[in-house]
């Protein structure tokens, strides 16, 4: 009873920035703003801005000649959908990278792409993906 707790406060714990920033990026998308460009780069391809605009991934190329990933807004702009991040459910579902870079019609040359899109677990349940592709497809036709 008679111990004393002694407490130092020289070297307090900063927590690592990639935590604050990681944290930061939660908090947007939990309270209604998500914004591409700080989605992290697992979360980016299928997802959708809260201004509506699907976001996509690019690489560009550091100083160094490194190619670096990054999530940006593209133009593109989903109907009816805002602040959306697509589920991993759906992903596999689908048949659908989320490491696909851009926003591309080419996963639709390949015949399980495109099997796997038309199936009842993708179509009926996956609307985002869906609505994308069909749109792709569509455009491809002009």
């Amino acid at each position: 009873m008679g111990e004393k707790l002694h407490v130092s406060m020289s070297h307090p714990t900063v927590p690592d920035p990639s935590t604050i920033i990681f944290g930061y990026q939660i908090l947007n998308i939990l309270f209604g703003v998500l914004v591409c460009e700080e989605l992290p780069i697992g979360m980016c391809t299928f997802s959708i801005s809260s201004t509506g605009n699907r976001c996509l991934l690019e690489t560009f190329e550091l100083g160094d000649g490194n190619l670096k990933f990054q999530c940006k807004t593209s133009q593109v702009l989903a109907l009816n959908m805002r602040e959306y991040i697509e589920s991993d459910e759906c992903v596999s579902s689908c048949g659908v990278d989320r490491n696909s870079f851009g926003i591309s019609s080419d996963s639709l040359l390949d015949s399980e792409v495109t099997l796997k899109l038309c199936s009842p677990q993708c179509y009926n349940n996956c609307p985002n993906i869906r609505d994308l592709y069909y749109n792709l497809a569509l455009a491809e036709g002009n």
